[in-house]
């Protein structure tokens, strides 16, 4: 159901349902699908209740928002008070926050009910979710998949309908994968137009917290919810969008659409032929086709990589078995116990991603590495500002495959970490990008289309893709199974 928290809303606030009738729906659809998706890591269903209790309320008083007493998940990197929060790695095992995420605080004034938080790559670093801690979560569209990362078990309780919405972060692309490989929508917000306050970070210039959703209109509402500048997050911008769901108009007349082909070197052949048949349909519908060139994203892998691995390898540091989290039970001394508790606690991508960090920040690497990405970087964000005067949108491939197969590692990391190649340059740039079904391949696997644009730009995208959402023909079969609503 494209428009469910449309629906949900209506049958809530016009008394035809409860939240906490709602909310026993999805629990009991938890409990009897999550055993095999392992798409939650950690359920709050007492603390559900009690919000759905209080969402009731809300309703009764005929003062709430659109999102009250609607259930939702949160990816396992965003606190929440008392709940635990892990990454789903073994060195948080078992932390509990003291304090709420600014998104969940915001949210949760709102009347919105937490169902518990959903599997990921152990600190959102991998394009499977394969190396949390707690095991994959699978692919509803075909269990024998990967959900994509880092965000994965949010995109997969989406789609699998075990969560109406799932609030994720994007680093390079770890909400646009895995909308893409689920076939569900998944929206990264212009960087500081969402408080990262509360996010546990992976690398702190790069991650953004957005929505993943069933539909376009359902990602809009969920982003008027949590976006706003926050005394917390010096980097949040206190930026005017008004009602991004309301200026939703199903018109796209006269916008132009840069198509870029270095976004398209390399990509699946069947995935291609789904963008450029989703861009003839907005042709046909009275959008202008420019072709622009952007050299620049070849340069976009490296940097990202040079400057996230940079980044988490000081976002990392504080895990030493001191304060919080695991601590090893035979140690010599201090020295050894930080040793034990990092060589034991981090899995082995973080571990490789911390190492490439300290090696690119080290003496006599600094300059040649870091410095020379952070030179480039700047040139990516020139590029993509220059672009954006020759059209109003970019559209791209949000992936170069569909979801691979569980347990696929590729001929190298490098291949793997070819996966993040549409999605990367965003993140570097600090754009807005949206990723929404519009294809199958050979196996009925997802296609996700990408439509990206300039800073702030969130209500001009989704406007785009919610075009493509209501007139283009039905990209792929709505999920049946999870909660009955």
């Amino acid at each position: 159901m494209r428009e469910l928290l449309t629906t949900l809303s209506e049958k809530l606030h016009s008394g035809e349902i409860s939240s906490v009738e709602l909310t026993e729906s999805y629990i009991k659809a938890i409990e009897k699908d999550n055993a095999e998706l392992n798409a939650y890591v950690h359920t709050t269903f007492d603390y559900a209740r009690e919000c759905a209790r209080r969402a009731d309320e809300m309703l009764k008083g005929g003062n709430a928002g659109a999102l009250c007493g609607i259930p939702m998940a949160l990816k396992d990197n965003i606190c929440s008070d008392g709940h635990e929060t892990t990454c789903c790695s073994k060195i948080l095992k078992g932390f509990k926050p003291y304090y709420d995420a600014t998104v969940w605080e915001k949210l949760r004034a709102e009347g919105a009910v937490l169902l518990g938080k959903v599997n990921m790559d152990e600190f959102a670093m991998g394009s499977t979710s394969e190396s949390s801690c707690y095991g994959a979560p699978l692919n509803p569209r075909n269990t024998a998949h990967v959900t994509g990362g880092s965000s994965g078990g949010g995109a997969a309780a989406v789609c699998a309908n075990l969560a109406p919405y799932s609030l994720g972060s994007d680093t390079g692309g770890s909400i646009r994968q895995p909308a893409s490989y689920c076939g569900v929508v998944g929206l990264k917000p212009t960087y500081g137009a969402v408080s990262r306050y509360g996010l546990i970070a992976y690398g702190s210039s790069l991650d953004q917290i957005g929505p993943l959703t069933n539909g376009v209109a359902d990602a809009a509402m969920v982003f008027d919810a949590i976006k706003g500048v926050d005394p917390h997050d010096d980097t949040s911008v206190d930026y005017d969008f008004g009602s991004v769901a309301a200026s939703l108009k199903n018109d796209i007349k006269g916008m132009k659409i840069g198509i870029a082909e270095e976004y398209f070197d390399g990509i699946n052949p069947t995935i291609k032929d789904a963008i450029m048949s989703a861009v003839k349909f907005y042709e046909a519908n009275g959008a202008e086709i420019v072709n622009v060139k952007l050299p620049v994203l070849k340069q976009s892998l490296p940097v990202y990589y040079i400057i996230a691995c940079a980044e988490a390898s000081s976002n990392l540091g504080r895990y030493d078995g001191i304060r919080y989290g695991y601590r090893p039970e035979h140690y010599e001394d201090i020295d050894d116990m930080i040793y034990r508790t990092r060589s034991e606690g981090f899995g082995k991508e973080v571990q490789h991603r911390i190492i490439l960090g300290t090696y690119v920040l080290s003496s006599g690497y600094y300059d040649a590495y870091y410095k020379k990405a952070c030179l480039l970087r700047n040139d990516i964000i020139q590029s993509f500002d220059n672009i954006f005067n020759e059209c109003d949108i970019l559209i791209a491939p949000t992936a170069p495959t569909t979801a691979p197969t569980l347990g696929y590692n590729g001929a190298s990391a490098v291949e793997m970490y070819l996966s993040d190649i549409c999605t990367v340059p965003v993140n570097i740039a600090g754009l807005p990008g949206v990723s929404l079904p519009c294809g199958r391949d050979e196996n009925g696997l997802p296609i996700g289309m990408q439509i990206l644009g300039r800073k702030f730009s969130e209500s001009v995208i989704l406007n785009a893709a919610y075009f493509y959402e209501q007139n283009a023909p039905a990209p792929i079969d709505e999920y049946e199974g999870g909660a009955e609503i």
